[in-house]
């Protein structure tokens, strides 16, 4: 599945609803889906930790599609050529991760 067909999938299922809870109570459930996969990485099971990596994928691609931003061309533009600081595919960049 590529991120665009995961944005078509979830504006699909749920657009009317985010639309209707807006960017910030949106933003609040990644938060909240964030904690939750930290948890699971913490102490959670394989399994565990799949469900909460899709969970938190899935909000980001939420909040992406009720601010019209298609993630697949953002991430293109911004990663698509390489490392945005050096420019290099494999990072040289002298900056502390």
């Amino acid at each position: 599945m590529t991120f665009d067909d995961l944005q078509n999938l979830i504006e699909q299922m749920y657009s009317e609803k985010d639309r209707q809870r807006g960017t910030p109570a949106t933003f609040l459930w990644l938060v909240e889906e964030i904690g939750e996969l930290a948890t699971a990485l913490r102490e959670g099971t394989h399994a565990e930790k799949e469900a909460e990596f899709a969970d938190v994928v899935a909000w980001l691609v939420t909040l992406a599609n009720i601010n019209d931003v298609n993630l697949a061309k953002a991430l293109q533009a911004k990663y698509g050529a390489g490392c945005p600081g050096c420019g290099h595919l494999v990072c040289t960049c002298n900056a502390k991760p």
